[in-house]
């Protein structure tokens, strides 16, 4: 991988695909063989009003912008990934790519300055794991869903608050950091270091206070991770996950399974929070995360070193004083609040009957705003089933004392 500068070298063509990007401030621009260039803003999809680019233009525009390594690259395995500086310091994240035989490309615009926590609206809990002295902190979600731009803010909120020395391990780097109050050595992998697990091993012997892995994508830069956090670091990373139980599960289910327990039980100690995000269309225009934030308290630990991890969820909505709340909490404020539609919360959320129902009784005056945020949703897992059982067992008992008392009454005899 490789970050390069484009400057006015780019192909007059791209420079102003790139220009037309940077005013109306899209996202992404996209170029593929037989359609034209397309721009995302605000989650929606445009085409440009250009000509239908055929295999020589794509790949005029693809030389236009790319590293010759990066080109090798593409030309062995099919793609290849890197960052670029346009003129006024502007950035570009870029993967470039073989489909039927043609190029594509994707670029994704870096913004140029960090957002404040109260900008993206990150959880207030988010500064007391940051600040903590080890452990492993992940941030979650999809492709595009904003990870990179929270861990960003976290990273440069601290290094405007507190004296650390911060090593950053990126593919690509994306957002550049001055050392302001924290010293900060950004590695990018492929270019200063071969790999994350690499990385991460070099780091320990780097005297960090946080180290953060830009993507936790193998067995061995999770292992890697998670052996830093129990030595004694803040290890901040991504996952393509939704939720935080997921996000349990698909690290444990990395393992071999001979592993796993010794697994889990690594991870109940070293994990400490998972922050998991989607980007949902604003009503006006752009785009605003929802959140699901899981804390790491000692029944969550239990949870995941018992493999019961299915109860996560319950333990989520009963530590709201902590700080936690599930994805469609988030959600259900979003749309509360007026800033986005509720067709867009309900694409995005993991129990779309059950927030429509919330929203429904809502529209009505069914919720008591005061309460609404400590109310819990249906299908909580085994704690509903265990109260369940409770209320079964009462019935049963009731049911047996009554024949009970059916078997005196025949037994009584008449006076």
């Amino acid at each position: 991988m490789s970050s390069a500068p484009i400057g006015g070298g780019a192909a007059p063509q791209m420079e102003k695909l790139l220009n037309t990007m940077i005013q109306v401030k899209a996202a992404d621009l996209f170029i593929t063989v037989n359609s034209k260039p397309a721009i995302k803003k605000g989650g929606h999809y445009r085409l440009l009003e250009t000509k239908i680019l055929d295999p020589d233009d794509t790949v005029a525009l693809m030389k236009s912008i790319t590293p010759d390594r990066c080109q090798q690259e593409l030309q062995e395995v099919g793609g290849t990934d890197f960052a670029i500086e346009y003129t006024g310091g502007v950035r570009f994240r870029v993967a470039v790519f073989r489909q039927r035989g043609t190029i594509g490309i994707v670029m994704r615009r870096i913004p140029s300055e960090f957002f404040t926590f109260e900008q993206i609206r990150m959880p207030e809990a988010i500064k007391r794991l940051i600040t903590r002295p080890r452990g492993l902190l992940l941030v979650t979600g999809p492709t595009g869903s904003g990870k990179t731009t929270t861990l960003a803010s976290i990273v440069n909120f601290l290094n405007q608050n507190y004296d650390k020395h911060i090593i950053t391990l990126e593919d690509p780097i994306e957002y550049f950091h001055k050392h302001i109050k924290c010293l900060i050595n950004q590695r990018e992998v492929g270019t200063d270091v071969p790999s994350f697990k690499e990385g991460i091993r070099r780091a320990l012997r780097m005297a960090p206070d946080i180290i953060f892995v830009g993507e936790m994508r193998d067995l061995d830069t999770i292992h890697a991770a998670i052996e830093a956090a129990e030595t004694g670091h803040i290890v901040f990373g991504t996952l393509h996950t939704n939720s935080a139980s997921s996000t349990v599960n698909r690290i444990i289910d990395v393992f071999p399974q001979e592993q796993q327990d010794q697994i889990r039980t690594q991870l109940s100690v070293a994990l400490i929070g998972v922050l998991s995000q989607t980007l949902v269309p604003k009503k006006a225009e752009g785009v605003v995360a929802a959140y699901e934030m899981m804390l790491v308290t000692s029944a969550v630990s239990n949870l995941i070193r018992e493999n019961k991890t299915y109860r996560i969820d319950s333990s989520i909505q009963t530590g709201a004083k902590e700080g936690m709340f599930l994805m469609d909490e988030s959600l259900f404020k979003l749309w509360r609040e007026g800033l986005c539609e509720k067709e867009e919360v309900l694409v995005k959320s993991a129990r779309p009957l059950e927030l429509a129902d919330r929203i429904r009784q809502a529209e009505i005056g069914g919720i008591d705003d005061d309460d609404d945020d400590r109310r819990p949703t249906r299908g909580k897992g085994r704690d509903d089933d265990d109260d369940d059982d409770d209320d079964r067992s009462r019935k049963k008992k009731g049911r047996d004392d009554d024949d009970d008392d059916d078997d005196k009454d025949r037994k009584r005899p008449n006076r």
